[in-house]
């Protein structure tokens, strides 16, 4: 018997990638009402159901079907934890991932979560707008220096394949990356590269995560080296320490890239991304200053995410002032799953959400139990294959 919606016929993926794509390339302030939202996510969840027979016995499971939904509100997540455990890839059979994103994983043993990605134009698409929104709202054009790996050193890292793009489009002539697949840095070569921009009076767009600028803070201590880089000189962090042995406040980091680069707070930009989704968020510090409380910033999203608030357990809405699981629905992830449920506590707010961070302990109830449906769906399916 045949699961309701997967025999229908659908156009092919590259179809629907092009269609999201020139969604996207509308930009951020291309109003996305509700009704076309979920006119958009019914339509990739239905691709998503005729193409994924795993995702489709874990929806089945929860009486979800593209024909019985509501809204996309009733579309089920899948928790970041099952890209650790299953290929959650949603296309023909035929078709290959262009590229295959990894999670860092906090231990050498733990296994790391994979995102296979079936279209990199769609990606690059999705990462654009947003960044030149929240990180260039002034149209400069500026040299991008990145504590990062270059792309070709680390090709299953999205954050490294992601700045790679903001340079060869966005960014100017010079810059380049100064980080190894280790997580050093290269310090003289980034350190000579800054001292010229600061010697050109060039401004400077520098992009790092926050345990790589902390290491490199304390490098510059270490040896007595201030710079103060050119005005309208930014930077774009990505926050987060889970799993590193020395941890910051990011009050404490900010106050060290003041000293240090003679950069302050309100040039810094943190944007909050995960492996598992092909769009990212920004706190909009240059686009719409938000004073000097880092307590009070929140994050964004573009037209073509939603970003629910869920209890842990049930995973039932909270209220408002409530905190919560952090549950993204990411048209962008049309070729994997859409709607995400992470293991981040957030609270909703009118505009975005405010960050609070990783829940607390093992893995919460409501995401544990998803994932246990999700790895008894791809078991049916697997004995239905012998």
């Amino acid at each position: 018997m045949r699961e309701a919606g997967a025999g229908r016929e659908e156009p092919p993926f590259d179809a629907l990638a092009a269609d999201l794509g020139a969604l996207f390339s509308r930009g951020i302030d291309a109003p996305l009402d509700d009704t076309a939202f979920d006119h958009w996510a019914r339509r990739v969840f239905r691709w998503q159901f005729h193409h994924n027979p795993t995702y489709r016995g874990y929806c089945v499971g929860r009486g979800a079907t593209p024909d019985s939904i509501g809204s996309w509100e009733e579309i089920p997540p899948v928790p970041t934890a099952a890209f650790k455990r299953l290929r959650l890839f949603s296309v023909e059979e035929s078709k290959q991932p262009e590229a295959i994103f990894e999670t860092s994983g906090t231990t050498l043993t733990e296994k790391k979560g994979e995102h296979w990605v079936a279209s990199l134009a769609l990606y690059q698409s999705a990462l654009l707008p947003p960044f030149r929104a929240h990180l260039l709202p002034d149209g400069a054009r500026f040299p991008v220096v990145a504590l990062l790996p270059p792309p070709d050193q680390a090709p299953r890292s999205s954050l490294s394949r992601m700045i790679a793009a903001v340079h060869d489009t966005l960014g100017a002539e010079g810059g380049g990356f100064f980080g190894a697949p280790d997580g050093s840095i290269r310090d003289e070569a980034l350190l000579g590269a800054l001292l010229a921009t600061v010697e050109a009076k060039q401004p400077v767009l520098v992009a790092t995560t926050a345990f790589g600028l902390v290491h490199w803070l304390d490098t510059l201590m270490r040896g007595s080296v201030r710079l103060v880089l050119p005005e309208g000189s930014r930077m774009m962090e990505t926050g987060g320490f889970k799993g590193r042995a020395r941890a910051v406040s990011r009050a404490e980091l900010y106050d060290g890239v003041h000293d240090a680069l003679g950069l302050p707070a309100d040039r810094i930009v943190n944007e909050y991304g995960m492996t598992e989704m092909l769009s990212q968020f920004y706190e909009p510090t240059l686009s719409e200053p938000l004073g000097p409380d880092l307590s009070e910033r929140f994050h964004v999203a573009p037209p073509w995410v939603r970003t629910r608030v869920l209890d842990p357990v049930t995973l039932d809405p909270v209220a408002d002032d409530q905190p919560g699981l952090l549950c993204h629905h990411d048209l962008a992830n049309a070729g994997s799953v859409a709607a995400v449920l992470t293991e981040d506590m957030g609270v909703r707010l009118e505009r975005g959400f405010r960050l609070l961070g990783r829940a607390p302990g093992a893995e919460p109830r409501g995401c544990s139990l998803a994932t246990e449906e999700l790895l008894e769906s791809a078991t049916m399916m697997r004995a239905a294959r012998k």
